[in-house]
């Protein structure tokens, strides 16, 4: 019980901090203690120091023995590298699920895709987010392939934080939304050559989102 339990606050840190950084609560560049995070969240020392490493894995966090620990300055540079990687790994993720995903799971496929239509007109970014994630989560499940899951969770984390710092509020939420859902139902129609041609679209949406940030410098 205590195993559980412990695992369940490292989850509810991980989320919490997770959701800090994509929204800049925590900003970029920033130095940071585990302590002040830990009483920020009014959680342990421990499941806290576990969250960071799981963040750290990810790169959301950089750990700093005896400094602290650094938030990742946001960088179009990085973005372009995240997305020229995430294109081709993206592509073959949803080239698996299309193949492998369970009825249950294009169920709930079906069920984001209208959630994240809705969401965006009712242009709740917090919400958005999380479901984004479910989306990233759910097609890595379809594909059945854990090392998958290691490859992409790097990629996706500091790609949404970019994403929601440089979107024009509506137009953008509406777009992503849409590009999103086209994924998720091209998946659920078992048609591989629609899901990786809806993959690259999004692709290519991001990378025009990045591209947009350097203009507005």
């Amino acid at each position: 019980m205590q195993v559980n339990n412990q695992t369940n606050k490292t989850d509810v840190a991980y989320n919490q901090l997770e959701r800090m950084i994509i929204f800049r609560e925590l900003t970029p560049g920033s130095m940071v203690s585990e302590k002040q995070l830990a009483e920020s969240l009014e959680l342990g020392r421990t499941p806290v120091r576990e969250a960071l490493q799981r963040l750290s894995y990810e790169r959301m966090v950089e750990i700093h023995a005896r400094r602290g620990i650094q938030i990742p300055l946001i960088s179009v540079e990085s973005q372009l590298k995240i997305l020229e990687i995430r294109r081709d790994i993206e592509a073959l993720c949803v080239k698996y699920a299309a193949t492998r995903a369970s009825i249950p799971e294009k169920q709930e496929m079906q069920r984001l895709a209208l959630s994240l239509q809705e969401c965006a007109e009712q242009k709740d970014d917090y919400q958005y987010a999380d479901l984004l994630k479910q989306t990233h989560k759910l097609l890595v499940s379809a594909a059945q392939n854990e090392y998958l899951q290691l490859a992409m969770a790097p990629l996706q984390g500091l790609s949404r934080r970019f994403w929601f710092a440089f979107k024009n509020d509506a137009s953008d939420l509406k777009q992503g939304a849409a590009l999103h859902s086209a994924v998720l139902k091209a998946v659920c129609h078992t048609d591989v050559e629609e899901a990786i041609a809806a993959s690259h679209q999004l692709n290519d949406y991001l990378t025009d989102v990045a591209y947009r940030a350097i203009k507005s410098r």
